[in-house]
């Protein structure tokens, strides 16, 4: 049968969501290698990307029941739109920030950019029913995954050669240089959303929860008669567990000191995680085909599972190879790999669940409350690294974060053992999906 994948309105929604993604994780990812041991070392403490985590995952969880009510009131084109029109002056503040030095500015940026982020996601996750068949669900979400990840490689490269330049071991800072790179990021993504089509207003009847709490109540309440609920946590979960490796990644610049690893090799292996996860991403959705295949995931658990005890047991060596080929062929990059195609296959059966068992007049509602609930599991990895990260240095003064791998093999297999129960056990059939 022919897909509905390629046509014009979906291709300019990946290519948005590209910039936005890109952008998102270029702030972030120099932040966090400026609290570790950048210009910004020790003012946030041991850990202290923790709280960056924390500042990029509050306003999602805080603002995700709006943004689905925000989407479903109107066309979900207008709020695409009208979103990546105001990441532009956030840019700019992010530009003050860097250029003055200003770790508070910097932070407040992330904060804003991840408003942004949180009115669009609804809206992108709820417009992709509307773009394509739904018997396509399943490679739609396999390709705005892949090039998601594509975005998060290219911007977490960029951000370790820019953290370099930005603040260097030795020369002259580059003060410029982030700020200026997000600015031209942010109006790319705005001169392609314009491209999407028309497509149908929303309900401007729908009346405003103001009360967040009550939105996710509600919600999850209605979700708790469906399977939609577990589906929902099972995919929150798997944020939890990505938001501590996240973490753990960009200390490899410590963990492997002796090599004298700099950042933007360190960068290496956020971005080997990203063209990972986008190829797992791209072969669950293959695989899946013209339908949803949810025994795609217990699969990703089991691999999930294994490379994340892989990580945590290996011990911290790279071959004798140049600074690029020596990280990327490592077996840490290698397990790195396996994680992601792993999680690939964890995710994408799980998120177009969601598409397809929400109603269609309040997916975007549903999906806001999904989001939100995801990122509230981000946040949760967030708090919990920051708490334990200090117990993973020595007595003799080494830093070994790199052992946290093995506390999420261990969330990892309990936690996918309790949802796929829990599916089971409200007659949660894989078979009628498929």
């Amino acid at each position: 049968m022919k897909s509905t994948v390629l046509n014009r309105g979906f291709m300019s929604l990946i290519v948005t969501q590209f910039f936005g993604a890109a952008n998102d994780n270029i702030l972030k990812t120099v932040l966090i290698f400026m609290v570790i041991d950048g210009a910004w070392a020790g003012q946030l403490g041991a850990g202290g990307q923790g709280i960056v985590a924390i500042c990029f995952t509050l306003p999602f969880i805080l603002l995700s029941g709006y943004a689905g009510q925000f989407a479903d009131r109107n066309s979900k084109r207008y709020v695409s739109v009208l979103i990546k029109i105001i990441e532009v002056p956030i840019a700019l503040v992010a530009l003050a920030g860097f250029w003055f030095g200003n770790l508070w500015i910097t932070l407040g940026a992330l904060v804003a950019l991840t408003c942004q982020s949180a009115f669009f996601g609804p809206a992108k996750y709820g417009m992709i029913p509307e773009l394509v068949d739904s018997r396509d669900l399943s490679r739609a979400n396999g390709t705005i995954n892949m090039m998601t990840n594509l975005a998060v490689i290219i911007g977490t490269l960029a951000a370790g050669k820019i953290a370099d330049l930005y603040s260097p071991m030795s020369g002259s800072p580059v003060l410029w240089l982030p700020g200026v790179v997000m600015v031209i990021v942010a109006i790319a993504g705005l001169a392609v959303v314009v491209l999407l089509p028309r497509l149908a207003p929303g309900d401007r009847t729908l009346k405003y929860e103001l009360n967040p709490l009550a939105t996710y109540v509600s919600a999850l309440r209605e979700m708790a008669r469906t399977p939609l609920l577990m589906v929902m946590l099972a995919w929150g979960y798997f944020y939890f567990l990505a938001g501590l490796a996240l973490l753990i990644i960009p200390e490899y610049c410590v963990v492997l000191k002796a090599y004298n690893v700099s950042r933007a090799e360190a960068s290496l292996l956020l971005g080997v995680m990203g063209v990972a996860i986008g190829v797992g991403s791209a072969l669950a959705g293959l695989i899946s085909g013209h339908t949803i295949r949810p025994r795609l995931v217990p699969i990703g658990a089991v691999g999930l599972t294994l490379f994340f005890a892989l990580l945590g047991s290996l011990p911290p060596t790279l071959p004798d190879l140049g600074p690029t080929w020596r990280m990327v062929a490592s077996p840490i990059a290698a397990c790195i790999f396996g994680a992601g195609v792993s999680a690939g296959f964890y995710i994408i059966p799980l998120q177009a669940l969601l598409q397809r068992l929400s109603p269609d007049n309040e997916r975007g509602r549903l999906l806001g409350v999904s989001n939100g609930v995801a990122f509230t599991f981000l946040m949760l990895s967030s708090l919990l690294y920051w708490i334990i990260r200090p117990a993973f240095n020595t007595d003799a003064g080494q830093e070994r974060p790199e052992k946290i791998f093995l506390v999420s093999a261990v969330l990892m297999a309990v936690g996918a053992a309790f949802f796929l129960w829990r599916m089971k056990a409200r007659e949660f059939s894989f078979a009628k999906v498929d």
